[in-house]
């Protein structure tokens, strides 16, 4: 049992779809639904109007006025906290690759089940991001490394003990587990991350995982 209350924003236009998984998540002990919005400009809107913000906004792709896509990239320039989890009906290599370099980091199709889409939540909690197996080959088989990938490698870009939290991210593993495998503190491996995002310019977990997939400095295992 978590701790914490993890805050959820649902985000579909539609509506009965929508409130099937908001019921299905306010039965949830440790899950609150915040609100639900029906575009992107409704979700924007609701957020600016908010003193409470989510942890976690789950965000359909095709919707009217403001779509998903458009919408995720207003809330990592505005609202880089909140981590958004793609749920969606189109599974097509175009439409994962476009949502996980916007900032998405999880992605979803409708037909998953319950249990799916809790644990994804959950996971996306506690680690940052969260892509089942076919997302992940998805990501490797499209993602190809560049051409210039080992030159910042060899001039000492990122540290070995960079690499190493690095590799351990790409496995889905959290700060207390990399801690425990590398004998390190957790404030130190946090420490580290932050380097990483900071050197990687990169903007969350999720991008982090994308530029050692695009470096081959790890193979990523679901």
């Amino acid at each position: 049992m978590n701790n914490f209350t993890i805050k959820i924003v649902l985000v579909d236009d539609e509506i009965l779809f929508r409130k099937g998984i908001s019921f299905l998540l306010q039965r949830e002990e440790n899950i609150e639904v915040l609100f639900e919005a029906s575009n992107g400009e409704e979700l924007i809107s609701n957020l600016n109007n908010s003193e409470i913000k989510p942890d976690i906004i789950i965000m359909d792709l095709k919707m009217p006025v403001l779509n998903g896509v458009e919408a995720t990239k207003v809330i990592r320039k505005f609202f880089p906290d909140i981590k958004i989890i793609a749920l969606t009906s189109y599974d097509t290599r175009s439409f994962v690759i476009n949502m996980i370099q916007v900032g998405a980091v999880a992605y979803l199709v409708k037909n998953t089940t319950p249990a799916d889409l809790i644990n994804t939540i959950n996971e996306v909690a506690k680690k940052g991001f969260f892509y089942n197996e076919k997302i992940l080959k998805t990501i490797q088989d499209t993602m190809l490394p560049s051409k210039n990938s080992r030159i910042n490698l060899e001039s000492g870009f990122l540290s070995p003990r960079e690499i190493e939290v690095l590799q351990l991210i790409c496995n889905q593993k959290t700060t207390a587990e990399i801690a425990e495998e590398l004998f390190l503190s957790p404030r130190t491996v946090e420490g580290h991350r932050n380097n990483l995002l900071l050197k990687t310019e990169s903007r969350n977990i999720a991008g982090l995982v994308v530029y050692a997939i695009q470096n081959e400095i790890a193979v990523l295992t679901p």
